[in-house]
C-alpha cells in the first residue's frame, strides 16, 4: 500500500549485484494506491523497493510468502515490512537499532557544547570522558548483533550480520566461526551463508604472498 503517491507511478524492485551496484529486477505501476509484485524466490535475499520520484528506498527480504508493506511518501525509511518470518525479524531488528541510535543522538545533542568547550580549552580529561561515554553506544550495537545471532540461528539477517563482521579492521575468526557453526543448515546453504564459509577459509588459510621475481 502506498500513501501520498499518485497512481501510475513506477515501482522498481532492485537487487544488489556482485559489484555492489543496484540493478532493476522488475517494475510495476501503482494502481488505486497499491502495487503487487509476484514471483518465486529460490532463497532469501535482500531487495529494495524504489518508487519513481520518491526519496529513499525500502529494504526488505525477498522470500516466498505474502510480504506486506505500507509505504508513506514522507517517511519511506519508517516503512514496516511484515507477513513473512524474515521480514518481521528485520523490522524488529531495525527498531531495536533505532532505539540505540536515538540515545546516541540525544547524547550528542546534550554534550555538543561541553565537547566544543573542552576542544577549545584542550581539556583532554573531559574529552576523554565524553569519548568513553560515547563508545558505550558502539558497544551496545555490537551487543545487539551478537545477541541476535546467538538467539536466531534460522534468521537470514543472522547471516548478513555475521558477513558484516568481516568488515572490521581485524575480524575475529574464532567468534565468526562460533556464530557460523551455530547457524541452521538452511541459512548456511544460502549465498550469504556460503560466502561466510569462503571468507572464513581465507582468514584461516591466507593466500601466500606473491614471491618477488
Amino acid at each position: 500500500t502506498v500513501k501520498g503517491i499518485a497512481d501510475g507511478k513506477t515501482v522498481i524492485l532492485e537487487v544488489q549485484d556482485e559489484t555492489g551496484q543496484l540493478k532493476p529486477v522488475d517494475t510495476v505501476k501503482i494502481e488505486k494506491g497499491k502495487f503487487t509484485i509476484k514471483g518465486s524466490a529460490k532463497e532469501p535475499e535482500m531487495n529494495l523497493i524504489q518508487i519513481e520520484t520518491v526519496q529513499g528506498k525500502v529494504p526488505f527480504i525477498l522470500e516466498n510468502g505474502d510480504i506486506d508493506m505500507v509505504i508513506n511518501k514522507d517517511s519511506v525509511n519508517l516503512t514496516k515490512v511484515t507477513g513473512t518470518y524474515n521480514n518481521e525479524e528485520l523490522t524488529k531488528y531495525k527498531e531495536a537499532g533505532t532505539k540505540i541510535q536515538k540515545k546516541m543522538m540525544k547524547f550528542q545533542e546534550d554534550n555538543m557544547a561541553k565537547m566544543n568547550a573542552a576542544n577549545q580549552a584542550k581539556d583532554t580529561v573531559v574529552m576523554g570522558a565524553l569519548r568513553k561515554e560515547y563508545s558505550k553506544f558502539q558497544e551496545e550495537f555490537v551487543k545487539q548483533s551478537d545477541d541476535y545471532v546467538t538467539t536466531h540461528p534460522k534468521a537470514f539477517i543472522s547471516a548478513l550480520i555475521i558477513e558484516g563482521m568481516f568488515n572490521q579492521m581485524a575480524p575475529d575468526a574464532e567468534k565468526i566461526t562460533k556464530y557460523y557453526t551455530a547457524l541452521d543448515q538452511s541459512i548456511k546453504d544460502t549465498k550469504h551463508g556460503k560466502a561466510i564459509k569462503t571468507k572464513l577459509d581465507q582468514l584461516k588459510n591466507p593466500a601466500p604472498a606473491p614471491q618477488a621475481q
